[in-house]
C-alpha cells in the first residue's frame, strides 16, 4: 500500500444511516453523512461489505461475493428515475428509528422493487433512458452477474431454501443448465440483474461524491464465502466439495483463550490448488471488482491465506481441526501480476498470529490493525498501546463492529483494566471514555485512524452492531438524523487538526 498519508475517519456500515425507509440506504442521508465527515476534518469512511445478505442478514454471509445488497437501494432514487410515485412508499413499515426490523422491511423493499421493476418492461418512455445503461452494466458484469442471476432465480423456484436442499434439476450446475433455464426465467432473472444495476448506479453516485469532497473508502470482504452462495453454486471446483455438492471440511477457528471449543464458522474452504491452476482468476476478478467500487479494502481474516483450520464437515464444534497451508504469497504475486504492485490492502491480523503470517502481511506492505480496546488488560506489555506501535504502516481502530462500543466495554472492564485504561486515556469522566480512545487512537503513529460512530456519539451497548457468536439481534443499529451536530464535527476536527490528520 503506497498511500500512508496520515488520515482518520468513522466506522459506519451504510444500513445503519437514518432513513424513513425502515432501513439506511444510498440515498439522501448518505450524502449527508459525506458532509459531515468533510466539516469533522475526515478523509476516511469505513464501511462493512456490500453484498446481497442471506439468513441472518450479516454482511459477512451473502449469496455473492461480488453482487450489492439490493436493500440499499433508495425507494427516493426510484422516484426521481419515475419508476414509482410517492404515495406508493408512504406504506413503508419504518418502525423504530434506531432499529432495523429485517423480518418487514425485507418483503415490503422486494414488493416496491418488483413494482418498480414492472414500470421498467413495460413503459417505454421510462425504460429508454435507463435501457442503454442497463444493457451496459450486463454486458461489462456478466462474469458475475450471470450466475448471480441465475443462482438467484433458482433460489426463488425453491422457496429460498440453501441450494443443497434444491431439486437436482437446479442443484447440479452445469452449461446446459445455464441456457434452458435463462430461457426459462428471464423475466425474473431480468429482476435481479435489474437490481443490481440500480444498486451498482447509486453507488457509484455516492462514491464520486465522497471523492470528490476529500473522503475515501474502505470496503471489506471475509477471506471465505458463504456456502448458499452463486460463487459455490457454480464454482464448485474451486472449492473443498463432493461429488454432491456437500463440503469435505469447513472453516472456523481453533480452541483458544476465548473460547474452549474454537468457532465453527461453516464456510467451504477453497480448494487452493484448482485456484493455482486456474491463475487464481476468481480471485483476481473478485479483488479487481471490489477496487472499483472501493478506494482501500480490508480482507477480514487475512491469517487465513498463510494456514487456515479446515474443520471436518459434521463436526459440533471446531476442535478437531487442522491447519494446513494456504497458497497466500503465491495469491498476491498474481493479484499483483494482474493489478498491480502496492494495493490498497489492510490486512485483519487480529488473534494469534504467527511469525509466518506478519511475514506475508509485510513481504506485500499490507497494514495491519490495532484495536485499543484490546490494549488494557493485566499485561504489563500489551502490542496494542499506542506507545508501543513501532511502524506507521497500521490502522488504530479503538474498536470494530465486532467489538462492543468504547463505554460499553468499559462498563465490563475489571476494576485494575479500568483504573489502567482511565490513567492511560488521561480521562477522569467515565463517559469520556470513548473520546478518550479516539484522542489516542489519533495521537498513534498509525497512518490511519478509524473510530465506530457509536463512540463519537458516546454510546454505550445499546448501540453495538454485532456480537460474535449469538445468532440474534445483530446488524440493526441506526443513528437518529439529528446526531451529527456541528458541535460534534468541530470537536473531531480539533482533535484531527491537533494530531496532524488533515
Amino acid at each position: 500500500m503506497n498511500d500512508l498519508t496520515r488520515m482518520s475517519g468513522i466506522l459506519l456500515h451504510p444500513t445503519s444511516l437514518p432513513s424513513p425507509y425502515g432501513i439506511g440506504d444510498l440515498g439522501e442521508s448518505a450524502y449527508e453523512f459525506i458532509d459531515f465527515l468533510e466539516s469533522a476534518g475526515q478523509h476516511l469512511w469505513q464501511i462493512l461489505p456490500l453484498t446481497h445478505t442471506g439468513y441472518g442478514d450479516s454482511p459477512y454471509q451473502s449469496f455473492s461475493a461480488f453482487a450489492g445488497q439490493p436493500l440499499l437501494i433508495s425507494p427516493a432514487h426510484l422516484i426521481k428515475l419515475g419508476l414509482l410515485e410517492e404515495f406508493e412508499v408512504q406504506n413503508c413499515p419504518a418502525g423504530d428509528e434506531e432499529h432495523i426490523d429485517y423480518g418487514v422491511i425485507i418483503p415490503w423493499k422486494q414488493l416496491i422493487f418488483r413494482l418498480a421493476y414492472d414500470r421498467f418492461l413495460m413503459k417505454e418512455d421510462i425504460a429508454g433512458s435507463l435501457r442503454d445503461g442497463f444493457d451496459d452494466f450486463c454486458s461489462q458484469n456478466s462474469y458475475w452477474l450471470d450466475d448471480y442471476a441465475l443462482f438467484m432465480a433458482c433460489k426463488d423456484i425453491n422457496s429460498g431454501k440453501s441450494w443443497l436442499e434444491w431439486e437436482d434439476r437446479y442443484r447440479l450446475f452445469s452449461e446446459e443448465l445455464r441456457a434452458e433455464l435463462t430461457d426459462a426465467m428471464s423475466e425474473n432473472i431480468g429482476y435481479y440483474k435489474f437490481l443490481q444495476f440500480l444498486f451498482f448506479t447509486e453507488w457509484s453516485s455516492l462514491k464520486k461524491y465522497a471523492n470528490e469532497h476529500g473522503v475515501k473508502i474502505i470496503g471489506d470482504i471475509p477471506i471465505f464465502v458463504s456456502m448458499d452462495s452463486a460463487d459455490v453454486w457454480a464454482n464448485r471446483h474451486l472449492f473443498q466439495l463432493d461429488s454432491k455438492g456437500y463440503p469435505l471440511a469447513v472453516a472456523g477457528v481453533p480452541p483458544d483463550y476465548f473460547s474452549e471449543t474454537g468457532q465453527l464458522w461453516g464456510n467451504p474452504l477453497y480448494n487452493w490448488q484448482a485456484h493455482k491452476d486456474d491463475g487464481f482468476s476468481w480471485w483476481i476478478a473478485r479483488i479487481k471488482s471490489q477496487l472499483i467500487n472501493l478506494d482501500i479494502l480490508r480482507i477480514d481474516h487475512f491469517r487465513g491465506f498463510e494456514a487456515y483450520w479446515s474443520i471436518p464437515y459434521g463436526e459440533d464444534t471446531a476442535i478437531r481441526g487442522e491447519w494446513l497451508k494456504a497458497p497466500g504469497e503465491d495469491l498476491f504475486l498474481a493479484i499483483e501480476s494482474a493489478l498491480g504492485k502496492g494495493l490498497p490492502i489492510i490486512a485483519e491480523d487480529l488473534g494469534i498470529i504467527t511469525a509466518e503470517v506478519t511475514a506475508l502481511r509485510e513481504r506485500f506492505h499490507f497494514p495491519g490493525m490495532k484495536i485499543l480496546q484490546f490494549a488494557f488488560d493485566s499485561a504489563e506489555e500489551n502490542d496494542y498501546l499506542p506507545h508501543g506501535f513501532t511502524s506507521p504502516c497500521c490502522v488504530c481502530y479503538t474498536g470494530t463492529h465486532d467489538n462492543d462500543t468504547t463505554i460499553g466495554w468499559f462498563q465490563t472492564l475489571a476494576p485494575d483494566d479500568r483504573k489502567k485504561a482511565q490513567l492511560y486515556a488521561g480521562i477522569k469522566d467515565d463517559s469520556e471514555i470513548g473520546w478518550g480512545l479516539i484522542r489516542l487512537c489519533l495521537g498513534s503513529i498509525a497512518a490511519y485512524s478509524v473510530c465506530p460512530l457509536q463512540d463519537v456519539l458516546s454510546l454505550g451497548s445499546e448501540a453495538r452492531m454485532n456480537t460474535p457468536g449469538v445468532a440474534a439481534g445483530n446488524w440493526n443499529w441506526r443513528y437518529r438524523k439529528d446526531s451529527l451536530t456541528p458541535e460534534l464535527a468541530e470537536r473531531l476536527r480539533e482533535l484531527t487538526v491537533l494530531y496532524g490528520r488533515q
